[in-house]
């Protein structure tokens, strides 16, 4: 077995392979750029070597800065993970060349798989299901709206080399296609250092499903069941899970069995994921493969138990892989949610920033979901698993020079349902603050009757949230819940708060009883009857609730057990109350004695400032190109300029016909969040 291994990425797919190695008795190297010199990955390899600045396209994607590092620390193996050169036929040329291994596929393998046209002509010649496009190069704009007529609208234009949902673009029109080819060829070119593009048509209403390969060099090959990655923002995985709840046993052996077959025609050897889609008639089409190690592996491996990193490394040791087709049994099910630095609210634009809390829901293999010290009265105790792939640490800085995941948060049942449960619990535990993060997003998905019911496609975002995503507004059972719970812990706080003003003495507690609480539009009066193990909070309606737990003034995160249930609340402090985030809401909740209730009644609203005559900017990012100039009229829909963050670019549009006024930025400028790229008449 190898001694030590180099792990030629960074983030949380770094530390993932780590952590096997160091099961394994593997040492291990680290790369990194100047912006990742603090980063976890490096702080937990064994060896660290800088490989140059940060941009990735001077740094992780240079082969020949790579390959010195690999020289430098000796390493005998190289794990790619995924992304950056983890499907470069030449980086692992340049290994073979050394006589250092790669954790991945044969080079002949990678190239006739790895790019996506060339395995497609592959997949068509074995008599393979395709989806109907050009496989060919593409020259420029005009050749692509050209295919993209002859294809039918609308069509996909995707890098050739492309992953992650960089380099891929929608288009319904020939404007469209115009402009998303040439971002696409931008976002390849950066992202990959190969901007070839091809086109095939965009089928509405699929559902992806891809199935986990594994093969060995000896001419064995199994595949590991499916994973159902429907929920996609702009072709890019959100949510993920194993085994799908639309399959069925027929249509997965057929899928796998094509899978395997598919990969030993080109003798694979390695983890390895063949994509598809799936319509409504269970009829699926190759869509590609990806010659790599996914990012949502984990769902598998928490419904299989195989380590795929661990079979990965053993495969290129040059050992036969010691499971069978007949040994491969899905045990329960499995959800991913991917914790992103964006900012929902924002159009889930990306966010920059230093982590000033970050604390992940505690990982556990199986039993109570959360710490039972904690909660009082039933605790909620399930056989189900907790797991958190992360790159990233509290006080550490999220980079604009990288993709914008940080984390993925993992649940594991014995049923769907219970998966789900157990993933809405540990969303509501999972603590971040100084950065956009998508996790109320991920929270009103969970709770989504199309995501319960498994009837997800991947226009799921799309067609759900057509406006963006606003914020989730609560039933009233849920609001009942947290108002029964935010009043009894602003008991607690006037308790408290006595004790430190001294106006308390040993014989009268002076904390009203009565209360008014109001969130989200809702009001509702109350009386609370407290004893040492809780409170009982009596509705209007004559409602009677239990709180109990163990919640502090200034803990940020309270665990109740309320009407018999669990409910986490992510909790902050405003006046009068306190800002309370939980299952994707976020409100301010006020709790006040019924006549400051009428008080408030009669306090004006504040009114927000106008801008609807400015273009801000909305995220950290470069300018890249500034289409108008002052003194132009533009329509609404016109590309007023684009923004570039985290290797993706970002048109901004007009909302409504205008006349450019001032512009002030200019290309190649950096700019913050909010700062004024244009004014209108």
């Amino acid at each position: 077995m190898f001694k030590k291994i180099l792990i030629a990425n960074r983030g949380e797919i770094a530390c993932r392979v780590i952590k096997t190695a160091r099961k394994m008795g593997i040492g291990t190297v680290a790369i990194y750029s100047d912006a990742d010199k603090q980063a976890l990955h490096v702080q937990m390899a064994d060896e660290a070597v800088h490989i140059g600045p940060p941009p990735a396209n001077q740094s992780y994607i240079v082969i020949d800065k790579v390959m010195e590092a690999v020289k430098s620390s000796g390493a005998e193996a190289v794990h790619p993970g995924y992304g950056f050169l983890s499907e470069n036929s030449k980086f692992a040329s340049a290994l073979s060349a050394e006589g250092v291994a790669f954790v991945g596929p044969p080079v002949g393998a990678i190239e006739k798989m790895g790019d996506k046209i060339t395995s497609k002509k592959i997949a068509q010649e074995a008599g393979v299901s395709t989806v109907p496009g050009y496989m060919g190069l593409i020259e420029d704009a005009d050749e692509a709206v050209k295919i993209s007529n002859e294809v039918g609208y609308p069509v996909m234009l995707k890098a050739s080399a492309g992953g992650g949902g960089k380099g891929m673009r929608i288009a319904w029109n020939d404007e469209e296609a115009r402009e998303g080819f040439q971002s696409s060829k931008n976002e390849a070119a950066n992202s990959f250092g190969d901007d070839r593009i091809f086109i095939e048509k965009f089928i509405t209403q699929p559902r992806h499903i891809e199935i986990q390969v594994l093969c060995d060099s000896h001419g064995n090959g199994i595949y590991l069941g499916e994973r159902e990655c429907s929920i996609q923002r702009r072709q890019q995985k959100v949510v993920e899970e194993a085994p799908s709840p639309f399959l069925d046993e027929a249509t997965r052996k057929a899928m796998g069995e094509q899978a395997v077959a598919l990969a030993q025609a080109v003798d694979y050897a390695s983890a390895g994921t063949v994509e598809f889609i799936v319509d409504g008639a269970k009829n699926f089409y190759f869509l590609e493969m990806n010659t790599r190690l996914q990012v949502e592996h984990p769902v598998t491996e928490l419904i299989t138990g195989v380590d795929l990193v661990e079979q990965m490394i053993r495969v290129a040791n040059g050992e036969p892989l010691s499971i069978k087709q007949s040994d491969v049994k899905l045990n329960g099910w499995a959800i991913e949610n991917r914790l992103y630095a964006e900012d929902p609210y924002r159009g889930f634009l990306p966010s920059i920033g230093r982590l000033t809390r970050y604390r992940p829901p505690m990982e556990q293999a199986a039993g109570p979901l959360l710490d039972n010290d904690k909660w009082q009265g039933d605790a909620p105790s399930a056989d189900v698993a907790v797991r958190n792939d992360t790159g990233v640490y509290e006080g550490g800085e999220i980079s604009m020079y990288y993709d914008p995941m940080i984390a993925k948060l993992c649940t594991w049942a014995p049923t769907r349902d219970a998966a789900i449960e157990a993933m809405r619990v540990a969303l509501d535990s999972f603590e971040v603050e100084g950065i956009g993060h998508n996790l109320p997003f991920l929270s009103a998905v969970m709770d989504h009757p199309i995501f319960i019911a498994g009837e997800m496609t991947t226009a799921f975002i799309e067609e759900q949230y057509p406006e963006g995503f606003q914020g989730v507004e609560l039933a009233e059972d849920d609001l009942r819940r947290i108002a029964a719970a935010t009043a009894a812990m602003n008991r607690v706080s006037e308790i408290r708060r006595t004790r430190v003003t001294g106006r308390m003495d040993n014989h009268e507690r002076k904390v009203g009883t009565d209360w008014n609480v109001t969130l989200q539009g809702a009001s509702f009066g109350m009386v609370i009857s407290a004893d040492r193990d809780g409170s009982n909070v009596t509705f209007e309606d004559g409602t009677c609730m239990r709180v109990t737990g163990l919640w502090t003034p200034g803990d940020q995160l309270a665990q109740m057990i309320v009407d018999g249930a669990p409910l986490v609340l992510k909790v902050g402090k405003i006046s009068g109350g306190f800002r309370i985030r939980t299952r994707g809401a976020d409100m301010k909740v006020h709790v006040r004695t019924p006549r400051q209730a009428e008080l408030a009644l009669l306090m004006p609203e504040k009114v927000a400032p106008d801008t609807s005559k400015l273009l801000l900017c909305p995220m950290p990012g470069l300018v890249v190109k500034l289409n108008v100039e002052i003194g132009e009229e533009v329509q609404e829909g016109q590309a007023l300029c684009t923004i570039e963050a985290m290797k993706m670019e970002n048109i901004l549009r007009a909302e409504k016909k205008g006349i450019v006024a001032a512009i002030n930025a200019s290309a190649g400028a950096s700019l913050a969040v909010d700062e004024v790229i244009m004014e209108f008449e």
